[in-house]
């Protein structure tokens, strides 16, 4: 196995720990407070929770977020998530493509994902820093190679630098991503890993050609803690642990960059717990909320459980559009509220 191979696994072992969460911050959209409306006229089960994203329509505005690639576990799993994305009528994030597209093999990032999700919106992943290491015709590889709807790249810069031997060269890499974003044919995505994305950078993204912006902010997994966890450097997994907490809460994120772009397509990812997490997120402007680790505890467990945990979370968020009388998504996104996040 590769030393990529054995980092994709520890990330999932590390996961599945269930020791690798922030601690001291969370996403931030506890303060946050619907105002209840008591004559609702609307049938709950009449609710419409679809949603159009860069030109695809999804019935529920759920993502499987990107956290299974290059190891050899991803296959089975990425089997199952596909299965639940099919059957729900949400989208599915792969895992890093960058063991694949290295030649280390598919291992679960292939067209057999298409074939068992033929109708899903799928997006591929690659790293930011392996931009300067594969360019735009190795971005469109990574779309060939399952199908992709679109390309996720994902910035994790705290993290490479809490790694051994991690890529902390991160001058010139907007100049490459407007590359990428200019060539493929298909729309680019950028996301964080779990520390957030800022109005400011946010903007400078937009300005490149990104299509849309997950903020997966704050307040979820730690990928500094997974570090950490990861690490058998004491200086270095001290490090990590100074670091667990850092990052831009999601709701903060969510306010910061629906502020300075108010139609750029969102994605809220970060610590979103249940349903209720999910109505607020997109109050605050997302049009589709994203999870990855609790989805990857369901689905090592099979399809049963996954679809089990959507089904919690798909009641929670209709129950916030009817206790809120928003018949659909855009009417819970002009839903009063009572109090606030502030977004700092």
């Amino acid at each position: 196995m590769s030393q990529w191979s054995q980092r994709k696994q520890g990330h999932i072992e590390a996961v599945l720990s269930g020791t690798v969460n922030a601690r001291t911050v969370d996403a931030g959209f506890d303060p946050m407070r619907f105002e209840h409306c008591a004559l609702p006229e609307v049938d709950l089960q009449d609710i419409d929770l679809s949603v159009s994203f860069l030109g695809k329509t999804l019935r529920r505005p759920f993502l499987i977020s990107s956290m299974t690639g290059g190891h050899h576990d991803a296959a089975s799993i990425n089997a199952v998530l596909a299965e639940a994305a099919q059957t729900l009528g949400i989208a599915l994030g792969v895992g890093s493509q960058r063991v694949a597209l290295s030649g280390g093999g598919f291992q679960g990032t292939d067209r057999s994902l298409r074939r068992i999700a033929p109708d899903v919106a799928l997006y591929g992943n690659v790293g930011a820093g392996q931009l300067r290491e594969y360019g735009p015709d190795h971005m469109q590889r990574a779309v060939d190679m399952i199908g992709a709807d679109a390309l996720i790249i994902h910035l994790n810069p705290l993290q490479e630098a809490l790694q051994a031997n991690g890529d902390t060269r991160w001058s010139g890499l907007l100049a490459m991503l407007e590359q990428v974003c200019v060539q493929l044919p298909v729309p680019v995505i950028v996301k964080e890993v779990g520390f957030g994305i800022s109005g400011a950078v946010a903007t400078r993204l937009a300005g490149c050609g990104v299509a849309a912006v997950d903020v997966a902010g704050a307040g979820g997994t730690s990928w500094s803690a997974v570090e950490g966890w990861l690490s058998n450097d004491a200086q270095r997994a001290q490090m990590a642990e100074m670091y667990r907490d850092w990052g831009i809460p999601t709701a903060t994120a969510l306010r910061q960059v629906r502020a300075v772009l108010p139609d750029l397509p969102l994605i809220a990812s970060g610590g979103i717990r249940h349903g209720l997490d999910a109505a607020k997120a997109i109050r605050l402007g997302a049009q589709l909320v994203g999870q990855a680790g609790p989805l990857l505890r369901a689905a090592i467990d099979g399809i049963e459980p996954l679809l089990a945990h959507f089904a919690a979370l798909e009641h929670g968020l209709r129950l916030a559009c009817f206790a809120t009388g928003s018949a659909d998504l855009p009417a819970l996104r002009k839903a009063a509220l009572l109090t606030s996040d502030t977004g700092g």
